[in-house]
């Protein structure tokens, strides 16, 4: 058996409702949000006693996924500096594709997402630029050319 698709990415931050209204902007649809405080949960994340809420986020097309999850017990504990740049061992960042890079990254902005280089063009097939987003969340955006 392979694996069948990736279903989500989670991202852990301590301001839910701005981490939400960042994405949103982006495009992506909430699917829901919740207040767990599950033993099969703590089972599987190796960690006693969380109380977190989720938010549930879909890309447009229905297939790619962000789980935002903000820890009331225990806190969440920071393990880099929050701008810690492209080449910083572990996830670095989420990649999405859309129709206007430039749009997209004016309409972000106003979520305090800043550009951490330049919208560049990559060859004659992409233009690419990075954003950090509240709480030092990297973004990456690709619109595909022609």
């Amino acid at each position: 058996m392979t694996i069948q698709r990736m279903d989500n990415v989670l991202i852990v931050v301590e301001d839910l409702d701005a981490a939400i209204a960042f994405f949103v902007e982006l495009g992506m649809e909430l699917r829901g949000r919740a207040e767990l405080e599950d033993r099969g949960a703590e089972r599987v994340i190796g960690i006693d006693g969380v109380r977190q809420e989720i938010a549930m986020l879909r890309t447009p097309d229905g297939h790619g996924g962000v789980e935002l999850a903000m820890f009331h017990t225990p806190r969440a504990v920071r393990g880099e500096p929050m701008d810690a740049p492209a080449n910083t061992l572990g996830i670095r960042r989420v990649m999405f594709a859309v129709d206007d890079i430039d749009e997209v990254v004016a309409r972000v902005g106003a979520h305090g997402a800043e550009l951490v280089g330049e919208v560049a063009q990559v060859g004659d097939s992409h233009r690419l630029c990075y954003l950090r987003g509240p709480e030092g969340i990297l973004v990456g955006l690709a619109q595909q050319l022609g």
